[in-house]
This record gives structure tokens, sequence and C-alpha cells, in this order.
């Protein structure tokens, strides 16, 4: 969550035509610095970039997912804490190929995160979207 807050941030500094190419190397260097500054194990180590670079490869899509489930908020206008633990949980939710995280699982942790690092009603708001989410995939 870290690394992505703070690529975040900076990608939205960036004027550059090749944003794209330029955000992933900016988001690998984040990433790197990060797990090396908090000395995670080799197991954790692959789960972080496993994850980051999901995200970073389904970006569209989960942009996508949290414009229809939150369409009071344009994106832009999500706190970018807010924003970044919503494309975790949704890519842990929707995308994640291995399917280790049960759903439900990745609801609690990421209202745990908005809880923490979120403003007051960051739980709630995480809470009703990723909600939503998991109501749309058990109604198919």
């Amino acid at each position: 969550m870290q690394s992505l807050y703070e690529w975040d941030f900076e990608s939205s500094m960036i004027k550059n035509t090749d944003k794209k190419k330029f955000s992933k190397t900016v988001l690998d260097n984040i990433t790197k610095r990060n797990i090396k500054e908090y000395g995670f194990k080799e197991k954790n180590t692959r789960f972080v970039f496993d994850t980051i670079n999901g995200i970073f490869e389904n970006f569209e899509e989960i942009n996508s997912k949290i414009k229809k489930l939150a369409p009071e908020w344009p994106i832009e206008q999500v706190t970018i804490i807010d924003r970044n633990i919503l494309r975790i949980g949704i890519y842990e939710i929707i995308f994640d190929k291995k399917k280790d995280i049960p759903p439900k699982v990745a609801i609690n942790e990421a209202i745990e995160l908005a809880k923490t690092f979120g403003g007051n009603s960051s739980g709630k708001f995480v809470n009703g979207v990723l909600g939503s989410l998991y109501r749309e995939i058990e109604n198919k």
C-alpha cells in the first residue's frame, strides 16, 4: 500500500507522453526501496511484487470498477490512500490468479487498512465499495 500511495502521488505530478512506461519504472523502484527499507522476507517480497505487478497490469480495469462502484465519487476526488486500498482489494478479489485470499478476508483487510491509515469515513467507504463488488460477484 505504501508503494502504491507514493507511486500514485508521484505519477500525478508527471507530465510525460510515455507516462505508463515511466510510471512502471518508478513503481518498481519505489517498491524495491520499501522492501529493502522494511526488510521483507523472500516469500513476502514475491507476494508484494505479484500484487504490485497485478495491479499495474489491470490498472485501467481496476479504476473502471472503482468508478462503477462509487459513481458519486470521481476517482480523482477519492483520497490517494482510499483509492489505493480499493485497488489492492479489487485486485485481490477479481484479478489475483492464485486466489490465495478469500474475498471476505480481502475486504476485511482493506477495511482495517482504511481505518488505520485513512480518514474518519475511510473504513465505511472502502467497506461500501468492496461490499458492492462482492455482492455483484456473488449474484453472477
